[in-house]
């Protein structure tokens, strides 16, 4: 089985949006070394705890900081771009770096609605909900098919990445998505993170994960991710907390629901990794972690890797 990474760039309390950034391609030039398959980072707007609004401006220099990794979004929000827009800054990546590119698509914001309408070029009205049209033009200039009469037919051949192309995929977290992935041919990249209630089948299936020497120490660092979202359902978004700041907080919270996580030692995690994989008959896991400390995020990436490689 395959693992790749998800890359949301978390902010640590304490620390700065560029120091995250920094973090984000230092992980991947780890992921690299040790031999994941993938590394995509997310797209996420206006808030304090993630510093990755952008994955095509971020692709390239982890692209270029790597050698052989597998580089794209997970994924591109396609519902605040032109379709036009979207292909041209893929098909540059996959010019520059051929065979390596994927671009990930996905229809949620990313944001809340405020900041979603902040996005919008046109604020006169609530922008459409046209996703299918959206891909469909998306790909029909990726793939050269776009119908004799329409109107930017022409623009597919003048991508600047020809003959390169980058690999589609579409993510989800709903059995919506799933089926738009089999109507339009693409492989599905499931975000069982969000919604641990996925039946359908996915090509990748993505997990929230920390490893650590011990079970209780995966239980300890996975508190500041804890504490994060917990404020961010309230409305009041923060930077991720050190351990005993959050651990503090919880102890006066209910647990968390809703939201799976894998959490312990390498063996406990590649356990629970592949119980996961065989639920959606997925070939492929694709691993997202936050804690306030970097080093312990380098550190668990590494588990992971020795324990799914033995």
């Amino acid at each position: 089985m395959r693992i790749s990474v998800l890359d949301q760039s978390p902010i640590p309390e304490g620390s700065s949006g560029p120091d995250a950034l920094s973090n984000t391609i230092d992980l991947a030039q780890l992921a690299d070394e040790l031999r994941y398959n993938r590394y995509w980072v997310a797209e996420h707007h206006g808030g304090a705890m993630l510093a990755g609004p952008s994955p095509e401006a971020l692709i390239g220099p982890i692209a270029a900081a790597t050698s052989r990794i597998r580089v794209g979004s997970g994924g591109v929000m396609l519902p605040h771009y032109s379709p036009f827009k979207v292909a041209e800054s893929f098909s540059l990546l996959a010019g520059l770096f051929p065979g390596r590119i994927d671009l990930g698509l996905g229809r949620a914001p990313g944001t809340d609605p405020l900041t979603m309408y902040a996005l919008q070029r046109d604020r006169r009205d609530a922008a459409p909900d046209d996703f299918p049209q959206q891909m469909a033009e998306l790909l029909g200039y990726l793939n050269d098919t776009l119908p004799e009469d329409f109107p930017f037919r022409h623009l597919a051949q003048a991508l600047p990445g020809l003959p390169e192309k980058p690999e589609v995929w579409l993510l989800g977290s709903s059995h919506q998505s799933a089926i738009w992935a089999k109507e339009w041919g693409l492989p599905y990249a499931f975000a069982d993170f969000i919604n641990p209630e996925g039946a359908d089948p996915a090509d990748i299936v993505c997990v929230s994960a920390i490893c650590a020497d011990t079970n209780e120490e995966a239980e300890r660092l996975a508190s500041s991710g804890r504490m994060a979202f917990s404020m961010l359902r309230m409305g009041r978004p923060i930077r991720v907390p050190p351990v005993e700041k959050a651990l503090r907080y919880l102890e006066t919270r209910e647990p968390p629901s809703g939201r799976r996580a894998v959490l312990g030692s390498p063996e406990t995690v590649k356990r629970g990794l592949e119980d996961i994989a065989k639920a959606y008959d997925a070939d492929e896991v694709m691993v997202v972690t936050i804690t306030h400390d970097h080093a312990a995020r380098r550190r668990s990436y590494e588990l992971i890797a020795e324990a799914m490689n033995e």
